[in-house]
């Protein structure tokens, strides 16, 4: 007969009470961590005069009121991702839209469209193409802030790389300056 040079742990052979204690412990920990969380998120926003509705010229456009510069064939333009800001300076706010023909296969390319309205709060129109689809790239992160657009777009190196697996990143800025919207690369911005 050999023995064990081991001894016999003690935890080897679970009982009830081993299953309870880690029950309690688990139940502690959970407790605890809802007291360490923070609270939910609230913005206060400043008293205003009450009102309905805003003005019609106030109100961002609408993309689905829109047709878009894009070819599609037999399937329709869907609006994948929306962000409204001022971005010209004038009061009143634009609308961006991140655009794709609804392909049933593949990643279809993005297009990227500013949407506005006249003064007196017509109906909105396309003013700006900022990524044309025909450039064959997608958007992945993508928000108007202090006046300017950003997006993340994801392309190809070539031909020979399949449409499923973009192996270009980069990140882009367009600025409205001088009557037209000029692209950068932001600060920081780097490439794959």
């Amino acid at each position: 007969m050999q023995s064990s040079a081991v001894p016999e742990l003690a935890h080897t052979h679970t009982r009830p009470i081993h299953w309870l204690a880690t029950a309690t412990a688990v139940a502690g920990v959970v407790a605890f961590s809802s007291v360490l969380q923070p609270g939910a998120a609230t913005a206060a926003q400043p008293a205003a005069p009450e009102t309905k509705s805003a003005p019609a010229h106030m109100t961002p456009p609408d993309p689905a009121a829109v047709t878009f510069p894009i070819e599609c064939g037999p399937v329709k333009a869907v609006v994948q991702k929306r962000a409204s800001g001022d971005l010209d300076g004038d009061g009143r706010p634009e609308t961006v839209a991140v655009v794709h023909c609804d392909s049933p296969m593949g990643t279809p390319p993005d297009g990227v469209y500013v949407l506005t309205r006249d003064a007196d709060g017509g109906k909105p129109r396309v003013v700006a193409t900022l990524l044309d689809p025909k450039d064959g790239t997608t958007v992945s992160d993508f928000a108007v802030r202090h006046g300017a657009v950003t997006a993340t777009l994801l392309g190809y190196s070539s031909a020979d790389v399949p449409r499923c697996c973009p192996d270009e990143k980069s990140d882009a800025k367009w600025r409205w300056h001088g009557g037209s919207f000029v692209r950068s690369t932001p600060a920081g911005a780097r490439s794959v």
